[in-house]
């Protein structure tokens, strides 16, 4: 066996010619070596079941199942012994425990038997089972041939079910039903971008890892309380009115079309409203109705970068983007001030369109891609929540508050022993009151120190007497910016945003200012000619009435 392996590179047919040499119905001419057989029962009744696994259930006197719940059981060769597994899911931890436990008594089993082991699980072995591959893998370690006999997946029969829903069950306009789209089940076709999931792997999520321009396929969902979970993730991508398909038992009695009505449309928000759900239940979430995903934003910006796409687009550089990029994030600073959610979904939209399009440039030139950079601030993330996605434990915001800037001073002292500044990476272009607050607060964490607030105090008033000392006005300016960075460095101390505060201020003044206009022109006056006391005392009255 061991020197036909070592010729496979070279010889490749001709091994798997050999490899499919049988001495009995099921056993594979190799000596001694035993043999694991996993095997696909089908998504159903017995009747699915491929012809090779029938020759194979009728040749052995023994078959371990993964669970004996399952249609296709009732229905396998009578002569057979039957061992299943589905006391560990009733005294083992977690799933990880009843696989991990399953792969063990495999192995255990070959090794103890000269004949072949036959493990027969739902669906097709490599789809959806997690011990059949912990099998593999331990096989291979241990040098026991193994081998597949597939079966149909539960994807076939799903699709299946799925193309048998009549129209109507995906137009309703009921109040509680899904809204109005067209979901076109009968073109379904798994090339077509589908994607498939498992309910517990997107259950422990917060957010799916889906594209939401695409059908998706998600299987095992066993119970109301997986159900319930998976909603919440999915809740993350898709509105709670978007339609969605329970299947249930497709591929039962005979296969999808003879069931009746398999298919559930909801909405999702209602998805686990009722007790619809078993180990053969599937949920189909079709596309959102219009391109919601980053790929179709990527797509549609490299398509305007293309050569057949649009001659503005096609020119811009990083360096030509830098004002639209910081009149967008004004725009979204406006739109959050102003508290208007419209205004500030259109501009993070545009907001993103920047950010897309400077990766975009970026992919064009190899210099990194959309990837790299979610990959770079997603391992920031988590490398800065200890807490969260490692063993560190906080029981405060201030602890956590604490931890964040002491992992950041890590992180800042290995760029300053590389060489650098605890100054690096402060941006240049940022608002100068927001970029003298950074420039303080790092020297600060640097060791640059001030003992206190009064300490920080009499550094302003010290600014100022030099302002208003100052002997011209080169020199008044000079002393002016001291005095503002004092200010915003005085801020930083009390963990007050220079620039929210100065922002809010102007607001404030801008209110009151349109308010005066107002109650100037109701009483008939004219600004240009009223006395500053006059003035002073109607401003006075609208600051009272705030």
């Amino acid at each position: 066996m061991n020197e036909l392996l070592n010729y496979s590179s070279n010889y490749g047919p001709l091994i798997v010619v050999l490899l499919q040499i049988r001495t009995s119905p099921i056993g594979l001419e190799f000596g001694e070596k035993i043999v694991i057989i996993l095997l696909g029962l089908g998504p159903g009744s017995a009747n699915l079941l491929t012809r090779e696994a029938w020759e194979v259930l009728s040749a052995v006197e023994r078959v371990y199942l993964r669970t004996r719940h399952h249609p296709a059981v009732a229905g396998l060769p009578a002569h057979l012994a039957l061992h299943d597994f589905d006391a560990l899911y009733e005294s083992a931890t977690d799933f990880d425990d009843v696989y991990a436990q399953i792969a063990e008594a495999i192995i255990a089993a070959a090794q103890a038997t000269s004949g072949d082991v036959v493990y027969a699980v739902p669906g097709h072995p490599l789809v959806g089972e997690a011990s059949v591959w912990l099998i593999l893998r331990r096989a291979r370690q241990l040098g026991i041939l193994t081998r597949i006999v597939g079966g149909m997946s539960f994807i076939e029969s799903t699709l299946e079910a799925l193309s048998l829903v009549p129209s109507s069950d995906h137009t309703s306009t009921a109040p509680t039903r899904p809204s109005t789209h067209d979901l076109q089940p009968l073109s379904l076709d798994p090339l077509d971008g589908l994607q498939i999931g498992d309910a517990l792997e997107m259950a422990a999520r917060h957010h799916p890892p889906l594209n939401p321009d695409r059908p998706a396929l998600i299987a095992q969902i066993h119970s109301r309380a997986v159900a319930s979970d998976v909603k919440l993730t999915l809740m993350n991508q898709y509105p709670p009115q978007h339609p969605v398909f329970v299947v249930r038992g497709a591929g039962s009695e005979g296969g999808a079309a003879l069931v009746a009505s398999p298919c559930l449309l909801v909405p999702l928000a209602e998805l686990d409203h009722a007790e619809r759900f078993d180990h053969l239940t599937s949920l189909y979430v079709p596309p959102l109705p219009r391109p919601g995903g980053l790929e179709s934003l990527q797509e549609t910006i490299a398509h305007l970068r293309a050569p057949e796409g649009c001659p503005w687009d096609r020119e811009q550089t990083h360096e030509s983007l830098r004002s639209t990029l910081l009149e967008e994030t004004y725009e979204v600073l406006a739109a959050i001030d102003a508290g208007d959610l419209e205004a500030l979904k259109e501009e993070l939209g545009d907001l993103l369109l920047n950010v897309v399009l400077q990766c975009q440039i970026a992919t064009e030139a190899e210099e990194f891609r959309m990837g790299d950079v979610i990959a770079e601030v997603d391992a920031k993330l988590r490398r800065r929540h200890p807490h969260v996605f490692g063993d560190v434990v906080v029981n405060t915001a201030e602890e956590v508050i604490a931890n964040w800037h002491a992992i950041k001073r890590q992180e800042q002292a290995a760029k300053v022993e590389a060489g650098g500044s605890a100054l690096d990476g402060i941006a240049p272009a940022l608002p100068a009151l927001a970029q003298a607050q950074k420039l303080a607060h790092r020297a600060e964490k640097a060791g640059f120190q001030w003992d206190g607030h009064d300490d920080r105090l009499a550094k302003v008033r010290e600014e100022l007497e030099e302002a208003a000392s100052a002997r011209d006005d080169a020199h008044r300016a000079e002393e002016i910016g001291d005095l503002l960075f004092t200010i915003a460095n005085w801020a930083d101390g009390y963990g007050i945003d220079a620039e929210t505060a100065a922002r809010e201020a102007n607001h404030k003044f801008a209110r009151r200012f349109r308010a005066l206009e107002r109650i100037i022109r109701e009483r008939g006056l004219a600004l240009s000619a009223m006395g500053q006391a006059e003035i002073r005392a109607i401003w006075q009255e609208i600051k009272q009435l705030e």
